[in-house]
């Protein structure tokens, strides 16, 4: 199967594109229409927010962008989403390369029924990354410390990942996801089940990652919105209608729609 491009350092031609951009995306289950005609960059190095009403739209779009709509029966995806210029619904391209590279946080955390060591070594392991059981230590110790749980879990890395908290846990999927050295993280509302303090927590590792990572985030959170993210985009009934830099969406939006949003007329 052909590979998407090898994870190498972007052309100087890159440096100044968008990390991915969708350009008229459509999603249809059945025959029911769930995405219109969806154009949005999303720039490297960049905290993008997806915001809307429960329904819009948002989710359905983050799952486009490494291609986890395939798993869902009669899901067709429409129009061209690219990584790096690279077309990735192309055909031949390899799906598992492509989630090495966009890997994914989902809203619940769901730690595997193995030790904390083993879910970060498990990627690493599977695409072939270590050469050696001290060059895993290395990846699973990274991993942790760049999700801020090393610390807390060094003494006891063969427990299982199932008995942390749950704000340990989901961390855990950060570490794990971030384990595979991806260029891009989705995250699907990944606080909506955490108390306010696990929050903040995911809160200043999402701003501490996007130095090395390109993060694009749904939530249901307007607050979270502005605090984490450079751009924000709003969806509404399966449209984007608005996307912006996040100060300018919240406090000056264009469309009459996101000003209700924003202001709490609906959602």
């Amino acid at each position: 199967m052909e590979a998407v491009a090898e994870a190498t350092a972007p052309s100087p031609a890159l440096r100044n594109s968008p990390k991915m951009t969708a350009r008229n995306n459509a999603v249809y289950y059945g025959e029911s229409q769930a995405l219109r005609d969806v154009d949005l960059d999303i720039g490297e190095n960049q905290v993008t927010s997806l915001i809307g009403p429960s329904g819009c739209g948002k989710s359905t779009f983050l799952r486009c962008l490494n291609r986890m709509n395939d798993v869902i029966d009669g899901c067709r995806v429409e129009g061209e989403i690219t990584l790096d210029g690279t077309d990735i619904y192309r055909s031949g391209l390899d799906v598992v390369q492509l989630r090495a590279r966009v890997g994914m946080v989902f809203q619940k955390p769901n730690p595997f029924p193995k030790s904390i060591y083993d879910n970060i070594a498990y990627g690493p392991r599977l695409h072939g990354i270590a050469e050696s059981k001290t060059e895993l230590d290395d990846i699973v110790e990274l991993s942790l410390s760049r999700a801020g749980l090393w610390e807390e879990v060094k003494d006891r890395l063969t427990s299982p990942g199932t008995g942390l908290s749950g704000g340990q846990q989901q961390r855990l999927c950060i570490a794990r996801a971030i384990a595979v050295n991806p260029e891009v993280i989705l995250m699907d509302e990944p606080c909506s089940a955490l108390d306010p303090i696990a929050t903040a927590k995911i809160e200043e590792l999402i701003d501490e990652l996007r130095q090395n990572f390109t993060i694009v985030i749904v939530t249901h959170s307007m607050q979270q919105a502005a605090r984490v993210s450079q751009k924000t985009a709003f969806f509404h009934l399966g449209n984007l209608v608005e996307v912006g830099d996040t100060e300018q969406l919240f406090t000056n939006p264009r469309d009459e729609r996101t000003q209700g949003y924003i202001t709490g007329r609906f959602g």
